[in-house]
């Protein structure tokens, strides 16, 4: 086994672009590899370029026929056909479109395999993480789901056992829907409550298909405004316990940095601090449960200059060994080039002047008349005793 980390990393897929008006700028991507470079982890992981997924590999989650029109699509954007989710403002179709969607498929597929095979015990791929995406048809800005092929992969190469912890501001629906009904595959989503945010999904009741999946999905659903403490109390109420209960040969992780107070698209107030917190908590629980197989990929985040680049060089250098620490100072030339590239300044140190980030504990007891306590409650009571466990 290498001691060292994979970067998962092909500049072409910075060609994932749905045009200049849409939210999903590629301008993060480009900005977080430079910023992994100015931080000098580049020279503590091994930077890999994985082939894109094959057709075969993408049928492993997609159907045929949504490769198909996702093919034309890409080969000519005015054939889109919204019937499969193509052409619509979430995701407009442009040249070259199936070509760059493969490309990051395969950047997360090949950490699975990395992984698996015992190549690197960590593996990143921050362009990845696009869990939206569903068997028959694009949304939410993903046109594949990575995440999904990667878990399949892994299924596919002789895990028993992935669990997929997704601590995006959007429910990993995607994911999610794919393994609705394999006991293999534990998805935990915390998330914004459905009722003020897209996809409308992700309630704590949705638990998995009834029978032996049951129990084997797992949604925090999260009030619009919550903080620091209240994410961190959250996922520590619900996931440690779970993945010590169900033991997964592997964790598949997504951190998409949309939960960041500063994202334009959502409502929650977190910090780069309380991310990178979890971060390092998804670490720690895949050597506590996996063997310390993980896998850890990008997400969602809208605030592509002073959020998601530092958040995601954080991930980097938690999955290398060498974590950055919160209080360091951003080197000039990464901000000059941001200024550049961008006409925005970029910030200044690697925290928002939260850290270290305190929570109560669950096992502290619990108040039932606080919103973010019933968040957990109704989480823990609906999958809990489902696995055998104490709600």
């Amino acid at each position: 086994m290498s001691g060292r980390a994979q970067l998962m990393w092909d500049e072409a897929v910075t060609g994932y672009d749905f045009g200049p008006e849409h939210p999903m700028d590629p301008v993060r991507l480009e900005l977080t590899r430079k910023l992994v470079d100015a931080l000098g982890l580049d020279r503590e992981v091994d930077v890999v370029a994985a082939k894109p997924a094959g057709e075969s590999t993408l049928r492993l989650v997609h159907r045929e026929d949504y490769i198909d029109a996702v093919k034309a699509a890409s080969a000519d954007p005015r054939s889109a056909d919204e019937a499969y989710g193509l052409g619509t403002l979430d995701d407009p179709a442009f040249a070259g479109m199936h070509e760059v969607s493969a490309l990051i498929a395969g950047q997360s597929v090949g950490a699975a395999e990395a992984v698996w095979r015992g190549e690197a015990l960590h593996a990143v791929n921050f362009a990845g993480g696009l869990h939206h995406a569903m068997p028959g048809a694009a949304s939410g800005f993903c046109v594949y789901n990575d995440a999904a092929l990667a878990i399949a992969r892994l299924l596919e190469l002789g895990a028993e056992r992935a669990a997929y912890v997704d601590v995006d501001v959007h429910h990993g629906d995607g994911v999610q829907a794919a393994f609705w009904e394999d006991p293999r595959v534990l998805t935990i989503s915390l998330h914004e409550h459905p009722r003020t945010l897209f996809p409308q999904t992700g309630w704590p009741e949705e638990t998995g298909a009834a029978g032996p999946a049951e129990g084997s999905a797992v949604n925090v659903a999260l009030p619009a405004g919550t903080g620091d403490a209240g994410w961190l109390r959250a996922f520590h109420a619900v996931v440690p316990e779970l993945l010590a209960e169900f033991r997964p040969d592997v964790l598949v992780t997504q951190h998409g940095a949309d939960t960041h107070f500063e994202d334009p698209l959502a409502h929650l107030a977190v910090s780069l601090d309380a991310q990178r917190a979890v971060q390092v908590a998804c670490h720690e629980l895949a050597h506590a449960h996996a063997g310390g197989r993980w896998v850890a990929l990008g997400g969602g985040g809208y605030a592509v200059v002073e959020v998601v680049p530092r958040s995601w060089a954080h991930l980097v250098g938690i999955a290398a060994g060498r974590e950055v620490v919160p209080e360091t100072v951003i080197p000039e030339s990464w901000r000059q080039a941001v200024y550049a590239r961008t006409r925005q300044l970029g910030p200044m140190r690697m925290t928002d002047g939260r850290w270290p980030v305190e929570w109560a504990s669950w096992e502290a007891g619990y108040d039932p008349a606080d919103r973010l306590d019933q968040a957990v409650l109704a989480t823990r009571r609906s999958v809990f005793p489902l696995r055998g466990l104490l709600a």
